[in-house]
């Protein structure tokens, strides 16, 4: 008896244990070694549950025999069975249909990729690191379908022009509303320059009415949501993110040498019959003419450009106090000599779980943007005669190089300026979410509450070394406040295979602006300048301010069977304070979608080689109300004048109110296929929309004597039709090697339907009934007459060495009923395929975008001689009677016709290469460091184009258009960076 007691002790001792359990540590990583953060890892025994770190580490209780589950979205769940290890890593590998069970940002919630009806595209997380670009719109130029983004000019801390399936309006705004981590930041005085794209986690395109609708007016041109990086459970990760580079000119217009210079005042002279007296234009270019030296100007006004940014942030938490926060520092220093941005931002995230059922956040960050500088001038160096004087005696730069010539100024002189350009957005947001229990389970309600603070400030003082004999200074300071306020309220219900989520909403936002301005002239000396404003003898001042609202409820429904069948209702209803008396200010906008998971039916099942097919089909409303404040009221201006020797102040027409205005209206009609086929190694989407707007917010002319330029009122209809398509293929998929393959496509069309209900075009205005909005009439170039050419039948005003025009009216002369459409400036379709290639631990990314279909009048063709009076681009030539040239004119030609020399504008560019290495875990074993990343990357490497000039992208001013500022044509770009995590 008492040996059987001491058995059963032992076995239980025994049994005891097997069953104590001991601490299990280990790292989750992917199938190419880089830890994956946030992975579930699950005790299937005892229910126990933690989430690996930012460095993909994780410690868990376990014994002996149980088994360990770790899940991860986008990977295959595996199971683990502990044994008498006390380290376990593990390798989680990319599910094969990881895109369907994606969470998707869709407005005030998330859906699995598999549900969402309307169109949402992803931006490829791959474009949001490992790129030299300011601004994030920089990174999707030519990446997502259906997203037409713009680099009209290079400026450091510039910011392209982006439009979501095309420009539906034409007058009003057409860029698409930005929201970060729940709150807008459109139309609170800040911009996409203020958020450090280091700290993105995610980004979103809304492009459809099902979409977008949830937004309302603020939907209109499309939703583009960004998720900031929050904390996670675990020790403190510390990583750093960092690159440095240089700039040049993509493409560089360079102008003529000395030789060709001469040449070309010769040739000027003999076409116009004068007598040559000397080898130059002026006199002040004789003495370097004689001396043989020449200046480069456009060596002169540039520089080499640098960038550097550097990014630190710190994360993690415990379960119920998660952190997140980074610091950034970017440095630009532009290609042309006087350009620069810095940027400060920090920004700290916090999301607490106050109870089991309460939760509080913060998303707080403050970005300092600075673009001071005096610039110099790149049109006036590409003016510049190689002879002209750069500097006087007294090392001064000289007023006029080519003296006496004084259309031209030293392109220098802006450096000898003092110039300020400020802003900063301090933005504080918040939530509280609450969740309610037992019979109220599945109900939310959260709070969002934003403000944002954005003061900008600008100054410049000009004074003698710049051509101003007076000294003029100029102060600007203006701030934004603003707020939102929302209320969510959500409910999501399982009964059995129907699942039902709701959503709605109450919001308030509120923007107030201030501004006010000084101004003097005349100023004893130089020496204070701007920081004296009140020593000038002439004073201006001036002060402004706004107030705009928007109030706004809305109801989202969505519902799905079976996960098969699928619809979403929503009907958003807005009120604006942009609109007048005389009409609601209130506009609804309801729209509707549906889908179908085809590839869930049952028929399905037994087809293997279809692993997601889903329909979807949308239809909606949307409304715009994107004009200024106070365009309803009609207000005078103040104007002053002398009356009796006493300057007075009088009054003068300003705005004309139309307090009938109303919303800007646009109906959506969407359809969107979704496939993937051999186990998802193909996959991507297709599809078709057509946008109808009408009630146009358009600015309609009147006629002069009612002392009124235009006045803004709901007439005209466009129509903007697209197709999309996006491609996403494993074309290798080896042990060591990986090729994959991304394809976008874009077509879009629009057209105006309407303007004025009158069946007429808008001469004045280049709109035309059935064309795009946006288009080049003109004259019809077709060659240039030739010496001995009868021109009396077609052109009699024409001499050897003009331009060849067609005669469409056939009246034998050519006059402006002559001119005709021969082109649309936006891109009839655009392109990107990227190219990523994995060997080992080594990946090379290439991507090639195009633009196909734009016609451009070309400035860098309309540099006027001017009378022989400039240099000019040696790559634009000119006709001579030796040459017989087909496409130049003469020296002697005046261009009388204003005839802007379209041109074909698409281009195909090597975009970015990205060559980046990733350590292994044994090497960062060796190094302490959670995770060490390497790389090289180039930016707009290498454009083939027809276009004839600095970069058929670049918007390029020509003389006396008064933004030679924005002269800043593509860079091209070369960084190496690193990304790095400590453990």
């Amino acid at each position: 008896m008492a040996l059987l007691a001491i058995f059963v002790i032992a076995g239980a001792g025994h049994l005891f244990a097997q069953t104590v359990p001991a601490e299990i540590s280990g790292t989750v990583q992917d199938a190419k070694g880089v830890p994956i953060p946030g992975v579930t890892v699950k005790n299937l025994t005892s229910a126990k549950v933690v989430v690996s770190d930012g460095n993909g580490r994780y410690k868990i209780a376990a014994a002996k025999g149980e088994s360990l589950s770790y899940s991860y979205i986008g990977y295959t769940t595996i199971t683990q069975v502990v044994a008498n290890q006390a380290v376990v890593n593990v390798k989680l590998q990319e599910a094969g249909d990881k895109t369907l069970n994606d969470v998707v940002v869709v407005g005030y919630g998330t859906q699995k990729r598999s549900d969402v009806t309307g169109s949402v595209v992803s931006v490829p997380k791959a474009r949001l690191s490992q790129l030299p670009v300011t601004n994030v719109m920089q990174a999707l130029e030519g990446a997502v379908a259906g997203v037409n983004v713009t680099t009209t000019s290079s400026v450091p801390g510039s910011q392209p022009a982006t439009l979501v399936r095309g420009q539906n309006s034409i007058n009003a705004n057409s860029g698409p509303y930005v929201v970060v981590d729940g709150v807008p930041l459109t139309k609170t005085g800040g911009s996409l320059n203020d958020i450090n794209p280091n700290d993105i986690a995610s980004m979103e395109i809304l492009k459809d009415a099902s979409a977008t609708a949830i937004y309302g007016t603020n939907g209109s041109n499309g939703v583009i949501l960004i998720t900031t990086k929050r904390g996670t459970s675990g020790k403190p990760v510390i990583r750093y993110s960092g690159y440095a580079g240089l700039e040049n000119l993509a493409h560089i217009l360079t102008p003529r040498s000395g030789e060709e210079y001469v040449q070309k005042y010769a040739d000027y002279l003999k076409q116009t019959n004068q007598v040559q007296q000397r080898p130059v234009p002026n006199i002040g270019e004789l003495p370097a003419y004689n001396a043989g030296t020449t200046t480069d100007w456009v060596k002169e006004a540039t520089q080499q450009g640098q960038m550097q940014d550097h990014n630190l942030s710190i994360s993690g938490g415990s379960p119920d106090v998660k952190y997140f926060i980074s610091g950034d520092y970017l440095k630009q220093k532009g290609v042309v000599k006087g350009y620069q941005f810095n940027r400060v931002a920090l920004r700290s995230n916090l999301d607490v779980n106050v109870t089991s059922f309460l939760t509080v956040g913060t998303s707080l960050f403050l970005t300092s943007n600075n673009y001071d500088g005096g610039r110099a001038n790149l049109l006036f160096a590409t003016a510049m005669s190689p002879y002209g004087q750069e500097y006087n005696a007294n090392g001064t730069y000289a007023i006029y190089p080519m003296n006496p010539e004084q259309l031209y100024t030293n392109p220098l002189l802006g450096l000898n300026t003092t110039q300020i350009s400020r802003t900063t957005n301090i933005n504080g947001n918040g939530y509280a979410e609450i969740k309610f229990p037992g019979v109220l389970q599945g109900l939310k309600y959260r709070l969002n509450a934003g403000y944002t603070y954005f003061p900008k400030r600008e100054g410049s003082y000009i004074g003698r070394l710049a051509n101003d004999m007076l000294g003029t200074a100029r102060s600007f300071n203006a701030s934004t406040n603003s707020y939102t306020v929302e209320n969510i309220l959500t409910y999501s219900k399982d009964i059995k295979k129907h699942h039902f989520d709701f959503t709605a909403l109450y919001s308030a936002q509120e923007r107030k602006y201030n501004e006010t301005t000084a101004g003097g002239v005349g100023f004893i000396n130089d020496e204070l300048g701007l920081d004296n404003i009140g020593a000038g003898a002439t004073q201006t001042s001036g002060s402004y301010r706004d107030r705009y609202g928007l109030n706004s409820q809305m109801g989202r429904l969505f519902y799905s069977y079976d996960s098969r069948y699928l619809l979403t209702i929503t009907a958003r209803r807005d009120g604006s304070s942009v609109f007048g008396a005389n009409t609601t200010k209130y506009g609804v906008f309801p729209s509707a979608a549906i889908g179908w998971n085809i590839s869930n039916e049952s028929f399905m099942k037994n087809v293997s080689l279809v692993n997601n097919l889903k329909l979807r089909l949308s239809y909606g409303k949307t409304g715009n109300e994107a004009i200024p404040v106070y365009r309803t009221i009609t207000t005078d201006g103040t104007s002053r004048s002398p009356f009796n020797g006493i300057s007075t102040i009088g009054v003068q027409a300003g705005n004309l109110g139309n307090t009938s205005l109303q919303w800007e209206t646009t109906k959506t009609a969407n359809i969107g296929i979704d496939f993937g086929i051999l186990k998802n190694r193909i996959n991507g989407s297709i599809e078709a929309y057509q946008n109808k707007t009408n009630g146009l917010l358009l600015l309609r002319s009147l006629p002069i004597i009612t002392g009124y330029n235009n006045v803004y009122d709901n007439i005209g209809k466009t129509e903007n039709r697209g197709l999309e398509l996006t491609l996403n293929t494993q074309n290798f998929v080896g042990d060591k090697f990986r090729w994959e393959t991304m394809l976008v496509f874009a077509t879009n069309k629009n057209k105006i339907t309407s303007l004025y209900g009158d069946g007429k075009d808008d001469l004045g205005n280049r709109w035309f009934l059935g064309q795009p909005i946006s288009i080049v009439y003109d004259y019809k170039m077709t060659g240039v007459w030739q010496t001995g050419e009868d021109v009396s039948k077609q052109d009699p005003t024409a001499k050897p060495g003009s331009l060849k025009f067609a005669d469409l009216n056939g009246d034998g002369k050519i006059t402006a009923d002559d001119r005709t459409i021969l082109g649309q400036i936006a891109p009839k379709w655009t392109g990107g395929i990227t190219n990523t290639f994995h060997y080992k631990n080594v990946n090379l990314s290439i991507f090639i975008q195009t633009a196909q279909g734009m016609t451009k009048n070309n400035p860098d063709l309309t540099y006027g001689d001017e009378t022989g009076r400039r240099n000019t681009p040696a790559e634009i030539g000119y006709w001579t009677p030796e040459n017989m040239s087909q496409t130049r004119p003469a020296l002697s030609y005046n261009n009388t016709l204003g005839y802007g020399y379209a041109s074909d504008a698409s281009y195909t560019r090597i975009k970015d290469v990205t060559l980046s290495y990733v350590f292994g875990q044994s090497v960062l074993d060796k190094l302490h460091l959670g995770s060490l990343t390497v790389y090289a990357s180039g930016r707009n490497l290498h454009t083939f184009t027809k276009w004839v000039g600095w970069d058929p992208e670049n918007n390029y001013s020509t003389r006396g258009s008064g933004d030679w500022v924005n002269n800043y044509p593509i860079t091209r770009t070369f960084v190496f960076g690193l990304n790095v995590s400590l453990r």
